[in-house]
């Protein structure tokens, strides 16, 4: 394995070598070789394998009601339904589009994994994690799904969701079936779809969010899908943006102990073995290259890791080299509140606790309209 010389005791795999200790040095090589290896060892050893994308069952109903906040946005109510031999699943997508607007609407998709309240659809109770008012003020379109329409956020030995509805029924599960966060970024994906269809949207202009386990989700979804224009990671940590060598915090046997069913049997094999990874989280932000990703630290989230989180960005910037574009350009965490981006990545570090709060947003309304 060849490493990043100024990694320094992390060790940090070098993601322009391929597993065959071939240097990339050109985007042809890295597009059909180390491209696919890297997401084929997360898919073996992290996320797990999907048993399908698209299904051919995949349709949507569509509600339309115009004249919402105050007649600033048209409201779709949109059902994204599926079936599979374990039965029928849906998801409910939540989309303001604005009203005044002369072509398609770039957007926002917040994968949501704090309840329903915070995306309410009569607009009585708005919430900072997802203000919608915000981003439509700002020429976005606004879109969010509750994460446990796809799968429930249990370790319920995966009979419910899509793994209840997808997985073959007479076979048990192999150690790389896909775990609940690659459901949930499946669901992502679908939600694409969808969008793909609506010609009041630029689909080629969709920056996906999460915030903690739904940053990991964006991440995933987001190396796996390159219809996403861009992902944003909020505070995602451990198997997120947080490099899993020398991270201080939650470590990858802690997570796994409280949260077996969000990845696959095989990284279980990696607790106190973080240094035996093929692979480490820069790689997965390396994934997202050439689209832009920013990446979202908080002051009192020690157990994500801000300094983790902030060095895979820097990990990931030779991928971005490749393609020609520059990456944050410093080698140390900026002081708190002071966002700093170049139009591929961003990186804040923001005050206070995990959360995801309008201040973020407004961050990344305006790393959105700088990169596009």
């Amino acid at each position: 394995m060849h490493f990043v010389p100024e990694s320094g005791e992390r060790k940090l795999p070098d993601p322009l070598y391929t597993l065959d200790g071939d240097r990339v040095a050109a985007v042809e090589q890295w597009r059909q070789k180390r491209r696919p290896e890297i997401v084929e060892l997360y898919r073996t050893f992290v996320f797990g394998r999907e048993p399908l994308q698209r299904p051919s069952t995949l349709h949507f109903h569509v509600e339309t009601t115009p004249g919402m906040m105050n007649g600033a946005a048209v409201r779709k109510q949109v059902e994204i339904r599926y079936e599979g031999s374990g039965g029928e699943g849906s998801i409910k997508l939540l989309l303001f589009i604005p009203t005044n607007r002369t072509k398609p609407s770039p957007l926002f998709l917040l994968i949501n994994n704090r309840g329903l309240e915070h995306m309410d659809p009569e607009r009585e109770n708005v919430s900072p994690f997802w203000p919608a008012e915000t981003i439509l003020s700002q020429g976005f379109a606004a879109a969010v799904f509750n994460n446990a329409d796809v799968d429930p956020d249990e370790h319920d030995d995966f009979q419910n969701g899509v793994h209840g509805i997808f997985d073959s029924k007479s076979e048990g599960r192999s150690p790389d079936a896909w775990g609940t966060i690659a459901a949930w970024a499946w669901g992502a994906c679908r939600v694409m779809d969808y969008l793909e269809t609506d010609s009041d949207i630029d689909s080629a202009d969709v920056t996906l969010v999460g915030h903690s386990r739904g940053g990991k989700t964006a991440l995933w979804a987001g190396a796996i899908d390159e219809r996403f224009a861009r992902v944003i990671s909020n505070n995602s940590g451990c198997t997120g943006a947080a490099l899993a060598r020398g991270k201080k915090g939650e470590t990858i046997g802690q997570i796994n102990e409280k949260f077996p069913h969000w990845f696959n049997e095989n990284y279980k094999w990696f607790k106190d073995r973080e240094y035996e990874l093929p692979f480490d989280q820069h790689m997965l932000l390396a994934l997202m290259a050439p689209r832009p990703v920013y990446v979202t630290s908080a002051t009192e989230d020690l157990w994500a890791d801000p300094e983790s989180e902030f060095l895979s960005l820097v990990y990931a910037e030779p991928v971005y080299k490749l393609y020609g574009l520059e990456g944050l350009g410093i080698k140390r965490m900026p002081l708190p509140d002071s966002p700093m981006h170049s139009r591929a990545m961003g990186y804040h570090l923001r005050t206070g606790k995990h959360d995801m709060t309008e201040y973020d947003w407004l961050q990344f309304i305006t790393f959105a309209s700088t990169s596009q």
